[in-house]
């Protein structure tokens, strides 16, 4: 992995830029740039893919939780993608590096058209050397803001692009035996070449307030980047600095190996 890896999706949870008052952890944000920055110093091509905007909405119109409501979703969606980006493209400038942002839904990736349509946007933004933003186009979507399928979204753009692989950043440390939040005696499985039956029950945990993923949507992400040759990697977000030594080949959170 050390050798090969050249094009890397990095997907980031709301819980891992967000205060638990659910405004942006500017601080978090910057840190985590610093390194994807740094990594693209380093001759690698980044795609980050970022959940948040919700949750960024949320904090500016003062909310603590999560409203049911789709069009509400959709209004702090549409609120918070705005700050988001802002914040975004402000931190990269800083070290050199210029954004672009792409909003999906996994239905333009399952038409041929719009398909090679969107890959071939990435491969000039990309050759351009600009860092897409990329999320779930919540302000038209339905089913994806009901069911908050960022992890998976981040695995079809790691197939887009043609990823060597992809880094999922959560609120947890990586896959465990068992929910460790519930459980003190869980314990995190390294290496997972297989996703069985048995790895499929570990996977009960829901996701934060703050975020709509759970152990179960990182599993399909696994599954569907690992099946298309991807190695996935899930480790903690409070700590992006685990990039580097994911790229150097060390065990960081749970490595679900490609077939």
């Amino acid at each position: 992995m050390k050798s090969k890896t050249k094009r890397i999706v990095v997907k980031v949870g709301t819980s891992s830029l967000t205060h638990p008052g659910g405004k942006l952890d500017l601080e978090r944000i910057e840190k985590l740039v610093r390194v994807l920055a740094n990594v693209k110093n380093a001759g690698h091509r980044v795609v980050l893919v970022s959940s948040g905007a919700i949750g960024a909405g949320m904090g500016v119109i003062g909310l603590e939780e999560k409203p049911d409501s789709l069009k509400q979703k959709q209004a702090l969606a549409a609120i918070g993608q705005v700050g988001l980006l802002a914040i975004y493209d402000k931190f990269f400038k800083e070290y050199g590096y210029n954004t672009g942002q792409v909003l999906l839904t996994k239905f333009i990736l399952d038409e041929e058209t719009r398909y090679n349509c969107a890959r071939r946007a990435f491969e000039s933004m990309i050759d351009y050397g600009v860092v897409p933003i990329v999320n779930e186009n919540d302000v038209i979507s339905t089913y994806e803001i009901e069911f908050g399928d960022n992890d998976t979204l981040s695995a079809y753009v790691a197939e887009l692009i043609r990823a060597d692989l992809l880094i999922v950043l959560s609120d947890i440390d990586g896959f465990y035996d068992a929910d460790p939040r519930q459980n003190e005696d869980a314990k995190i499985i390294p290496v997972v070449k297989k996703i069985s039956d048995e790895i499929k029950s570990f996977a009960g945990a829901e996701g934060s307030s703050r975020g709509t993923g759970g152990m179960k949507t990182k599993l399909k992400a696994a599954d569907f980047a690992t099946r298309h040759g991807i190695d996935m990697v899930l480790t903690n977000g409070n700590a992006p600095e685990n990039i580097y030594k994911i790229l150097k080949g060390e065990s960081v959170g749970t490595l679900f190996l490609k077939k």
